[in-house]
């Protein structure tokens, strides 16, 4: 029997045989072809942490890049632990890459910060690219950000500069009488600060905070904690986390990043939390209608108890308000840290 069966199972391993080769040939060509189109990718790269150490060494990050570039032309490929990146140094790449191929960069990755500052990317500033983005997109240009809604808030940023200017002068008026001479040095940076973030403040939420020394204690410790809790939130949104390019050092939590981020988010959710009960409270009570219309109150209308992509309206509220806080933020809140 064996016998009479061996041929056919010769022929039946010799076409399996085959027929792999082939597959291993075809698969072979087709990869290297692949990596054929793939820009060059950048010498000096360690096996895992990829081209990290070059990023941390004593040069800006962009003067490191600037000189990969010079090597290698304006596109190349890095390795930032165990994720790809390119970098372009051409503006006619890049404006080719916003134009032509817009859809295949326009997302972003999932990063620490994202999670734990951004309500687990309900904020679609840090949200990557899809149903949810494109929706959050499309009803913050048409309902936050239409010249309609901006012309409304002319009123808000006319009001704080003039209340800012009669807060400067009367600071001026008490030291010049305090220091008996006419010439008073004043920190602009914190009054530019100060201005800024109550212009955006009122705009978001409708709040607004005095933070000058004729406060009372009660209002000014109120108005740093909402300055504090927002450059905490910026300057962290910035850092580096390690686990973000060497996902196995999650649980390491190296630098402690992720447990201050999870501090401040907590914080910020507290004031969050708090500004919107008061939208709620003020739109049942019927205030909201009739008074300042802010970006909580719009979103509240907007939003009502819908449901996009399993976040619930609060969350979205909360979230996209953060949002409009981000990109305005003053330079005071700013701190630029190269530490990765």
């Amino acid at each position: 029997m064996m016998d009479l069966l061996l041929p056919y199972l010769n022929t039946t391993m010799i076409a399996v045989f085959t027929s792999v080769i082939f597959l291993t040939y075809c698969l072979t060509r087709k990869i290297k072809a692949s990596r054929g189109q793939q820009p060059p990718e950048a010498s000096g790269g360690w096996p895992i942490l990829g081209h990290l150490r070059l990023l941390t060494g004593p040069g800006l990050p962009h003067e490191t890049l600037g000189a990969l570039a010079d090597k290698h032309g304006p596109i190349f490929r890095i390795r930032i632990g165990i994720h790809p990146a390119v970098v372009i140094s051409s503006w006619e790449i890049a404006k080719e890459c916003f134009t032509t191929y817009d859809t295949a960069i326009s997302s972003r990755p999932k990063l620490a910060s994202g999670k734990h500052l951004g309500y687990n990317y309900a904020n679609f500033g840090f949200a990557p690219y899809g149903p949810y983005w494109r929706e959050m997109r499309k009803i913050t240009m048409l309902e936050l950000l239409s010249n309609r809604r901006l012309e409304m808030f002319n009123n808000i940023r006319e009001s704080e500069v003039t209340t800012s200017l009669k807060g400067l002068y009367s600071h001026w008026v008490e030291r010049r009488d305090g220091l008996d001479q006419d010439h008073v040095p004043v920190e602009m940076t914190q009054w530019f600060g100060d201005l800024t973030l109550n212009v955006i403040l009122r705009m978001v939420a409708g709040k607004r905070y005095n933070f000058r020394t004729t406060s009372t204690s009660d209002e000014k410790e109120k108005a740093r904690r909402v300055q504090k809790t927002m450059r905490e939130m910026f300057n962290l949104s910035g850092f580096f986390v390690p686990a973000d390019a060497l996902p196995f050092l999650r649980w390491l939590d190296v630098g402690g990043y992720e447990k201050a981020m999870k501090k401040t988010a907590q914080e910020m959710d507290s004031l969050c939390t708090e500004w919107l009960e008061e939208h709620r409270e003020k739109r049942n009570s019927g205030e909201a209608v009739n008074g300042e219309l802010d970006f909580m109150d719009v979103l509240l209308s907007v939003l009502d108890d819908l449901k996009i992509a399993d976040f619930d309206a609060d969350t979205i509220n909360k979230a996209t308000t953060t949002v409009r806080e981000f990109p305005v933020l003053p330079l005071p809140f700013i701190h630029f840290n190269r530490s990765m």
